[in-house]
């Protein structure tokens, strides 16, 4: 089975993939937050496709915590990590001088999720609502913060509690009214519990993004200035091979999870599931041969999706649903780039939440698109 998945991912994902003028990979580490997850499918598919390869790199994977993540590449220790913009703005204020080069989340993947039966059609409806938060710090906190005010409200208009990482359970149970959530992910427990009569009275979730309110600069690669000034030459080799192997993920997710499986333990790949995978995979490397748009792209995803929900059930999906979702929020005309105003966002409500002195950062210094400027041709 594992022979025929690399058959099928070598058609789907290496159709496009130039000979690299690299005899030999150097090896390098690319560190992470979190653990294995379908979420990082984009660096699985680089590995697994060759598209690191093809750049000059043998990646290997370490998961760390973001704090840690940031240190280290700060300090020289690893040459390329993956952490949120705000992130990058603290360290910048600490005069750890790291530069962000290829913003791999377009949306920032925080949102507010409620009953739709609630109107929450103005936010200033929250006002008095018990709202659940993992706690005050992170892009949760962040997140929060960011929709609080673009209603005109504080946190001391809401009954804020803090709730862990546990939303889904916390929600079914009616403690909260509303909860901080990542919107790739935990709405989609809430839902599926929710159909499976097991959260309350809840008979569907609505969720209010960040997004859709406010652009914030969300998780992308950094480097060390040191590192960006020594050899930018290898800096573009590594935007190259995550902005293909990411393009990859965007264009065939089915491949992409099957990528996933030798990287993410537990995900489900019962057999039926696999063959189906298979077949889409290989039925979207023939359609991407036509080279569609953007659009007929994100139709095919939906149409994929709507045919896997017909032929098993919520749990054998959640984790592809899980990498459908979040490639909406990395899907974009440009990727990689981002631009000042999201920037200055960000730094607006980390000064909001008494993080930062206004104005105490250069942003400017704090990104470069001067790496992707190919992939906007």
């Amino acid at each position: 089975m594992l022979n025929l998945i690399r058959i099928i991912l070598f058609a789907a994902l290496s159709l496009a993939i130039p000979a690299s003028a690299q005899d030999e990979a150097q090896d390098e580490r690319i560190l992470l937050t979190f653990i294995p997850n379908v979420q990082f499918a984009p660096f699985y598919v680089g590995i697994e496709s060759g598209y690191f390869a093809d750049a000059g790199f043998n990646v290997a994977l370490d998961h760390l915590q973001e704090p840690e993540v940031l240190d280290l590449v700060a300090v020289g220790q690893a040459k390329f990590g993956i952490v949120s913009g705000e992130q990058v703005i603290l360290a910048r204020a600490r005069d750890r001088d790291v530069v962000y080069v290829f913003e791999w989340f377009q949306q920032y993947p925080v949102g507010l999720v409620y009953d739709s039966s609630r109107d929450l059609s103005e936010l200033d409806s929250l006002r008095g609502m018990a709202i659940g938060i993992p706690g005050r710090f992170g892009a949760s906190y962040s997140g929060l913060t960011t929709l609080l005010g673009s209603a005109g409200l504080s946190e001391a208009d809401v009954d804020l509690r803090e709730i862990g990482f546990n939303a889904p359970e916390v929600f079914c149970l009616g403690v909260v009214d509303a909860a901080i959530v990542y919107v790739n992910n935990e709405p989609l427990q809430i839902q599926n519990l929710a159909s499976a009569g097991e959260c309350g009275d809840l008979a569907e979730v609505d969720v209010v993004t960040v997004a859709s309110k406010v652009d914030l600069v969300s998780n992308g690669l950094i480097v060390s200035r040191a590192h960006l000034e020594a050899d930018p030459a290898e800096v573009a080799r590594m935007v190259d091979g995550l902005a293909k192997a990411l393009q990859a993920v965007i264009d065939n997710p089915a491949a992409a999870y099957l990528a996933s499986l030798n990287h993410v333990e537990g995900l489900p790949a019962d057999d039926a599931l696999l063959r189906a995978l298979q077949a889409a995979s290989a039925g979207q490397a023939e359609f991407l041969s036509a080279k569609p748009g953007r659009e007929d792209i994100a139709q095919a995803r939906r149409q994929l999706a709507a045919d896997l929900a017909e032929q098993f059930d919520n749990t054998t999906l959640a984790q592809f649903n899980v990498l459908l979702h979040t490639i909406e929020l990395w899907d974009a005309e440009v990727l990689g780039y981002s631009d000042l105003e999201s920037w200055q966002a960000m730094s607006d409500t980390l000064s909001a939440m008494g993080f930062l002195d206004s104005g105490s950062v250069d942003l400017q210094g704090a990104f470069t698109n001067r790496f992707i400027a190919r992939h906007a041709e």
